[in-house]
């Protein structure tokens, strides 16, 4: 799936604020974000939905990915190409019968090969391998080593994502040593241009 390559940014309610997302996405999209993933874990159902949705708007304007972080009923309620799962089988299995055969469904598997093989023959689309450096966001993520991404490119046909801590000057040995996607959060969305820090990234694909 060629698609799925490139810099994948993840948002942030903390970094953008609800009345500037729109142009924070477009702003990234047209620096070069192939996938963008809407993670937002506020009870505010409306509003999730609304933003969810303007994301999706932007992805197809650009023609990028959307992907809606663990949450499968908003996915399907605002048409998004896919959603990312955590570590459940289960939530897999049901991503699947919910969204169907052509929603993109990604898969955490943290630093574990194992997890990631399990969820390639269970028709996981991507998996996501991570945290590789220290991240503000998930402070209290499990440390992955560069390693791992080469033997996930020996095991597995699926793209590999990388996360956790990157910048565009660590991200270059990654995508050497295998990773398809490149996920940032904060050294986009913290980025005074955001633009051109997406910019930064996507030139680390051509």
């Amino acid at each position: 799936m060629m698609r799925l390559h490139g810099l994948y940014v993840i948002t942030d309610t903390a970094l953008i604020p609800d009345e500037r997302f729109g142009e924070r996405v477009a702003a990234a999209l047209r620096g070069g974000a192939r996938i963008v993933q809407y993670r937002d874990k506020r009870d505010a159902p409306a509003l999730r939905e609304r933003l969810a949705s303007e994301m999706v708007r932007l992805c197809r304007e650009f023609d990028a990915i959307s992907i809606i972080n663990d949450d499968v009923e908003l996915a399907a309620r605002v048409g998004a190409d896919g959603v990312h799962v955590g570590r459940d089988d289960a939530a897999l299995a049901h991503a699947r019968a919910r969204l169907g055969t052509d929603a993109i469904i990604g898969v955490s598997c943290y630093n574990r090969l194992e997890l990631a093989v399990r969820a390639a023959e269970q028709g996981a689309d991507y998996v996501a391998f991570g945290s590789f450096f220290p991240s503000r966001v998930k402070p209290e993520a499990v440390p992955a080593g560069i390693e791992l991404l080469r033997e996930a490119r020996e095991r597995l046909t699926v793209p590999r994502c990388a996360i956790g801590g990157i910048t565009a000057e660590k991200g270059g040995p990654l995508v050497e040593a295998g990773a398809d996607m490149l996920a940032v959060i904060s050294d986009v969305f913290a980025a005074p241009d955001i633009e051109a820090a997406a910019r930064r990234f996507a030139l680390l694909f051509n």
